[in-house]
């Protein structure tokens, strides 16, 4: 997670970073690893606010909307 993605999901009305105990959820800061549906990453990525992706956690059918090449530019270590 970075602070620019949950920044954006917060003014795009999905808080992630508060914490919500009845759900046991920590909420999530920077740094935090978490599963990003494609349509939320795609959305960010079209406002330059996308998060990393660890690409050997990413499913194969997001290759039909997003370029492996673009996805690369993302890349982070797991």
């Amino acid at each position: 997670m970075t602070e620019d993605f949950l920044s954006f999901s917060l003014a795009t009305g999905n808080d992630l970073s508060t914490p919500r105990p009845e759900f046991n959820f920590p909420g999530l800061k920077p740094g935090d690893k978490w599963c990003v549906c494609l349509t939320r990453w795609l959305h960010a990525y079209q406002e330059k606010k996308a998060p990393g992706v660890i690409l050997e956690a990413t499913h194969e059918k997001t290759l039909e909307l997003i370029a492996l090449e673009e996805l690369i530019k993302y890349a982070v270590k797991n």
